[in-house]
């Protein structure tokens, strides 16, 4: 069984140069010590902050900074692009009527990374 993921959780990006926390807003009104999440989740800026640097060279602003040193893979600031929601967070569990988050899934990032979760926030409530 996973771990149900709530806010203050930690995420990794493959293509990030640091950890994030998940922010989740109390809308659902589902709660542990902090909010719990669900599958849509997933807003960047809102729910999912920046990795530190971005290696990606999918990333228009890396791969313009690398083509203008000559090849050089160049990080640049991390803008996160999240356009569909966690897969496949828990299907029997619902949270503000969706699927809850639990901490095997994962979120695309547009420029190609994974994001997944490295702590759920809380380690007492289990999902399938």
């Amino acid at each position: 069984m996973g771990q149900l993921v709530c806010g203050g959780a930690t995420m990794q990006c493959s293509f990030g140069a640091a950890p994030s926390v998940l922010n989740v807003l109390p809308a659902n009104r589902t709660m542990t010590a902090m909010p719990i999440a669900n599958i849509m989740d997933n807003k960047p800026f809102v729910n999912i902050m920046p990795f530190g640097m971005c290696n990606s060279l999918a990333n228009p602003v890396v791969a313009s900074a690398t083509a203008a040193a000559f090849g050089v893979l160049t990080p640049m600031p991390c803008m996160p692009v999240t356009a569909a929601p966690w897969a496949p967070g828990s299907p029997t569990v619902m949270v503000g009527n969706m699927p809850s988050l639990n901490n095997s899934s994962k979120c695309m990032c547009s420029y190609g990374g994974v994001i997944q979760v490295t702590s759920p926030g809380q380690f007492t409530i289990q999902v399938p």
